[in-house]
């Protein structure tokens, strides 16, 4: 979340007076992520979050993201859910950009979570991966292993002014995936950029998953592996086994993993860790400097990446013999 496009009083007054939640009484930015512009709102009804969808994400694929949140929500798992206008839309305009009210979910963030939250996680993660079974819209993975190239071409010898020798590393690690990386896993929707910043807790439990404008169709166990590399480290970049067990176990106890999902996971996990280190990176060179945002520091996923290298199966995540 951030603010790259600013809204005046007159367009947002407008805006709110459209939908059946009272007048509005206060409105202000959220300067996390780099995404889209987002607004804390609040009106005679509650609080509301509002977001215009900046660059980065394509027009085409909203009514996906939205449809997407409404049928989860649906069936019970914890995510924002779209507000109707008095018209029955979803998607509006705003300030020359589309935008969406969604209703506001209770929670905070954790930046260290604890193993009885990674556990929470993956029965989340794992419930989610079941209520999207039904979901019949699809949206291809714009940043899957296709996409790394190309995003690499774009950062090119650049990246070494963001980390001396990352051009390179990133060369090797492209070289190595294209061979082994799976074709075969069982596929379906995935959040595709669960972060810690991305959910919410009531004390240990999960109170709520947001920011669904990566989400896609894709491999399940892809997603696991996101959760690996956004949960399962520590500060020090150090892995922690425990938490990682916590949540594999989580998520089988809803879904269990195929013998194939299980042996891919250490591939899976490299090039979940590429493509964040990708996308930092070019964050990193072209974040806007007058956003109100606050860049990732790629060298997290290069330590992270360097790791999973050494990884020799699943029970290094561990996870016990199947």
């Amino acid at each position: 979340m951030a603010v790259y496009t600013e809204v005046a009083d007159e367009e947002l007054d407008a805006f709110i007076k459209s939908y059946d939640v009272g007048a509005l009484t206060s409105c202000k930015g959220i300067a996390e992520g780099v995404e889209n512009s987002n607004y804390l709102v609040q009106t005679e009804a509650g609080r509301y979050i509002l977001t215009l969808y900046e660059k980065r994400v394509a027009p085409k694929d909203l009514p996906y993201f939205l449809a997407l949140m409404e049928h989860l929500a649906a069936r019970g798992i914890r995510c924002p859910l779209p507000v109707h206008d008095r018209e029955g839309r979803t998607l509006r305009k705003l300030a020359g950009r589309p935008a969406a009210l969604i209703n506001f979910l209770d929670g905070v963030s954790v930046r260290r979570a604890s193993i009885e939250q990674c556990a929470s996680l993956g029965k989340a993660l794992a419930r989610l991966h079941v209520a999207g079974e039904s979901f019949r819209q699809t949206r291809a993975n714009s940043l899957s292993l296709s996409n790394w190239g190309p995003l690499a071409n774009a950062i090119g010898e650049r990246a070494d002014t963001v980390i001396r020798g990352l051009a390179a590393e990133i060369g090797k690690e492209l070289a190595y995936l294209d061979k082994p990386w799976p074709r075969d896993l069982p596929q379906g929707v995935i959040h595709a950029d669960l972060f810690p910043d991305n959910v919410f807790f009531l004390g240990q439990e999960v109170s709520g998953l947001i920011d669904f404008y990566f989400a896609c169709n894709d491999m399940l166990a892809y997603d696991i592996a996101i959760c690996l590399n956004a949960w399962c480290f520590e500060s020090d970049a150090s892995f922690n086994i425990t938490k990682a067990r916590a949540f594999l176990q989580a998520y089988e106890g809803v879904r269990p993993l195929t013998t194939n999902e299980l042996a891919a996971l250490p591939t899976l996990a490299r090039g979940a860790a590429l493509r964040f280190l990708l996308t930092r990176s070019y964050d990193w060179l072209n974040t806007d400097g007058e956003a109100l945002v606050k860049r990732k520091d790629p060298s997290e996923y290069l330590r992270k990446l360097r790791f999973h290298r050494k990884v020799k199966s699943y029970r290094d995540y561990g996870l016990g013999e199947h």
